[in-house]
């Protein structure tokens, strides 16, 4: 949102009492618990982390290895080294002067065990009535007043099966060993049983396990609960309670509601109240009914402590001022610094690439517009729906099926992810205008139904703001990115594929504004969530300099290991040589999850075993067959060199930008990850510990850079890491300011640098078209005259009247972090 000046609005919120310096980021996990973490600290604090910043630590389902589906809002997941755990870690943080961030999840619960979720259970036992009823966003109006839970498979009922008297197969009422309470059990799926629903169907009800029908009618049983199980396809049409995206495990929270919030947020007040925990990180603002309330709640518990929030923005879109936060948790500063090192060039033949691939043009607008209405009538129509209920109310004369229309071409056509009325109202006039372009059938009902959605007190609008959000990261996220293989690099969380790179101009006007308004904002390079990981992507981006290498080596590829969509094969070949070495099991893995996100061949619902078993044959051919497996390693091998260049340039630029920078763990080493589970494997911690020792004593890693880069143990950018946390924690006075630093010669194209207020960070861009000019050769960095020291290397050196050549600067390395020498 802009001002009529075009700039971003102005913030006034005071500054948190205590803001990291840098956060180092911990997936906490049953195997990595408390206790591990706490023994990993020393190892931070020697590297330069400021704060540790913990995955999610409330009580979650059991086994979760990534703690976003909590169970229980009122203690430490027992699992994670529950109360306990996180007390030492505190005592351990505080003892290294570290600060502790933690990431909260307000907006939904995991239910796919309901006995382990006590509101969740109470709820499904007691109905409406239960005294944690409103906690969850439920249309009790909906069908027959029972909440409806998707898990009978087709074999158990059939589809066309639903409502009383429908038979569930492998249904059957037993008594709990532990709660001598009745239950209803399907296969491995525990509910419970409304008090007094089984007390009249004869012979007593037997402990332990009982045969279905054996002595209880079920079904019966069944028909009398609060809840009805239903086939698990009725989850896109007739679901009555709101999830996270299409998850239908996880329960949505109405944390608006102020007693919501009160017992949910309980435990988490105490952390910040016992010092325990210094700030927090939000996940998914844009699910919760209204994020800005939701936020003045939080800072009023925690008395206006760090807060960042997971807000994906699209280019163009400003975070909201009025929020009482310090900014993002940086995919917007991800995709800003992952396109600076993009080679411009390499546009029109990779645009040519993938019109062959795809037998034509691909019009990216045009497929984020049809997969988000594939989304809308697919796996979200429950949601359409129950928006239309709301309009209804006051529309009651309209047809239900002319109003899901409407609401669907609308969230279809939505730019961002989410209004927050009155703010971004403009987003909404924009997807109301094009919605009209596009179905001008529907005049008429749009007439009506807009001023209802454009209400910033109406439910409707406030739930299509809610379902908006969904929509986008179902269909763009989670499917188009799969779906468009140009330039992997740039498929990533938080940014649009279409913009293809950005100049170093247009780099320092976006930090200068950052600086300005967001200098506490999170910037990060890899994340939980982060399709691949930053290094896989800094190799993938070096593609848009060699576009003519790569068309060559994918069509032999295509030729000896054939994906039947070539388009897909693009996606495949540039996710194993971005990786590469990467294990077989993790290229599989890789491989079903990105054929079946993309969904234009396969399912996860419904998958084609002809297609998958093609795909998974090329992948075994990467390793099985002699002539795949050199092509790819000739590939990897020459784009690790300049790949690593660019990750090098790519780490210290983040690392001192504005904002607070992020180190994903394990990622001051290469970091080759794919996507999820793939980047929340375990971190071995004691051979970075060895590493930087080695570093601490002197010795300055080399990067490698020829035809044996692929054996690079990644040492090089560990000193970089090191150098540039170290110098933002114990001289925060040089990073408070914001100058782009100016070079003169022929090629100043490859060289980015800037100014922070006495730390100067100089960066690499376009490696290979540097090497193809044959070096630097007269290009020096507009430096002050003086002294100055490389705080990676540790070499001095004089700039004069001239500056410095950056062949001498950058001679060891591509990257370099000045300050004066005194």
């Amino acid at each position: 949102m802009s001002d009529e000046t075009g700039a971003a609005p102005r913030r006034t919120r005071q500054v948190p009492a205590r803001v990291p310096t840098s956060t180092y980021r911990l997936q906490v996990t049953p195997a990595q618990d408390l206790f591990r973490c706490a023994e990993v600290l020393p190892y931070l604090r020697d590297l330069g982390a400021d704060w540790v910043y913990l995955s999610p630590i409330l009580a979650s389902e059991p086994g979760s290895d990534h703690g976003y589906d909590v169970v229980a809002h009122d203690h430490v997941d027992e699992e994670r080294g529950g109360e306990a755990g996180l007390a030492a870690l505190a005592a351990t943080a505080r003892e290294l002067g570290l600060g502790v961030l933690v990431d909260i999840v307000p907006n939904h619960v995991g239910v796919a065990t309901p006995v382990e979720d006590p509101w969740w259970w109470d709820v499904l036992k007691h109905g409406r009535d239960a005294e944690h009823a409103a906690a969850f966003d439920v249309d009790w109006s909906a069908g027959d007043g029972r909440l409806r839970i998707p898990v009978v498979g087709d074999h158990d009922l059939p589809q066309d099966a639903h409502g009383a008297g429908a038979t569930i197969g492998h249904l059957a009422v037993v008594v709990d060993d532990e709660s001598g309470e009745p239950e209803l059990r399907y296969h491995d799926h525990r509910f419970p049983v409304a008090p007094g629903t089984a007390d009249d169907l004869g012979e007593p009800l037997p402990e332990g396990t009982a045969e279905p029908g054996a002595v209880v009618d079920a079904d019966t049983v069944h028909d009398r609960q609060h809840y009805e199980l239903v086939n698990w396809h009725d989850a896109d049409d007739d679901l009555n309670y709101r999830r996270f995206f299409a998850v239908n495990t996880l329960a949505a929270l109405r944390v608006e509601d102020p007693e919501v919030f009160r017992d949910t947020h309980r435990e988490i007040g105490r952390w910040i109240s016992e010092g325990l925990v210094d700030g927090l990180r939000v996940d998914h603002p844009d699910g919760l009914r209204d994020p800005k309330g939701y936020l003045d709640d939080l800072a009023e518990l925690t008395g206006g402590a760090y807060v960042l929030v997971e807000k994906i923005l699209e280019p163009g879109e400003h975070l909201p001022v009025s929020w009482a936060c310090e900014g993002t948790t940086g995919y917007d500063a991800l995709g800003l610094l992952d396109r600076v090192l993009v080679d411009p060039a390499g546009e029109e033949p990779l645009d040519a690439l993938e019109t062959r691939l795809r037998g034509g043009p691909v019009d990216w607008p045009e497929m984020v517009h049809d997969l988000k209405r594939e989304v809308t009538d697919g796996i979200l129509h429950a949601e359409v729906r129950r928006i239309g209920r709301e309009l209804r109310r006051h529309l009651p004369t309209l047809p239900a099926h002319r109003v899901e229309d409407v609401v669907a071409e609308l969230l279809a056509c939505f730019p961002v992810y989410r209004s927050y009325l009155p703010e971004g109202r403009d987003h909404l006039e924009e997807a109301v205008a094009e919605a009209r372009h596009r179905r001008p059938d529907l005049a008429a009902t749009f007439d009506q139904v807009v001023p209802w959605l454009t209400d910033p007190d109406a439910a409707a609008a406030k739930r299509f703001q809610q379902t908006s959000g969904m929509v986008m990261a179902k269909g763009v996220e989670d499917c188009s990115f799969y779906r468009w293989s140009r330039l992997t690099s740039l498929t990533e969380v938080g940014a649009d594929p279409a913009d293809f790179a950005v100049s170093v101009d247009e780099l320092h006007a976006a930090l200068t504004a950052r600086q300005r308004d967001w200098p506490h904002a999170m910037t990060t390079t890899s994340t939980h969530d982060t399709k691949r990981g930053e290094d896989t992507r800094a190799r993938i981006s070096v593609l848009a300099e060699v576009p003519d290498v790569w068309a060559v080596a994918l069509d032999r590829l295509q030729e000896r290991a054939p994906v039947p969509d070539p388009g897909f094969g693009s996606l495949l070949w540039q996710a194993a040589v971005g990786a590469w070495p990467v294990s077989r099991e993790r290229l599989h893995a890789y491989a079903e999850k990105a054929m079946r996100e993309a969904g234009a061949h396969t399912r996860w619902t419904e998958p084609d075993e002809a297609f998958e078993g093609a795909v998974h044959a090329a992948v075994d051919a990467a390793y099985d067959d002699e002539a795949v497996a050199a092509e790819v390693a000739a590939l990897a091998r020459r784009l690790a060199g300049p790949g690593w260049v660019n990750s090098l340039s790519l780490k210290l630029l983040a690392l001192t930008a504005p904002g607070v920078p992020d180190v994903y763990q394990g990622s001051e080493l290469w970091e080759q990850s794919l996507v999820d589970p793939d980047n929340r494997r375990p971190v071995d911690f004691e051979a970075r510990r060895a590493l930087l020792d080695r570093v601490a004593d002197g010795w300055v890693p080399p990067l490698t850079t020829g035809d044996d880069a692929l054996d690079d143990d990644g040492a090089a950018k560990l000193a970089v890491v090191r150098a540039a946390l170290r110098l933002r924690r114990d001289r925060p006075e040089l990073f408070t300011d914001y100058t782009p630093v100016a070079a003169q010669g022929e090629a100043t194209d490859h060289v980015v640098a800037f100014d922070r207020g006495g730390a100067v960070a100089v960066a690499t861009r376009l490696p290979v078209g540097l090497a193809r000019r044959g070096g630097w050769g007269d290009t020096s960095l507009d430096l002050p005259e003086g002294a100055w020291v490389d705080e990676v290397t540790g070499r001095r050196l004089a700039a004069g009247p001239g500056g410095v050549p950056l062949a001498e600067l950058l001679a060891d390395l591509p990257v370099a972090l000045l300050r004066r020498d005194s």
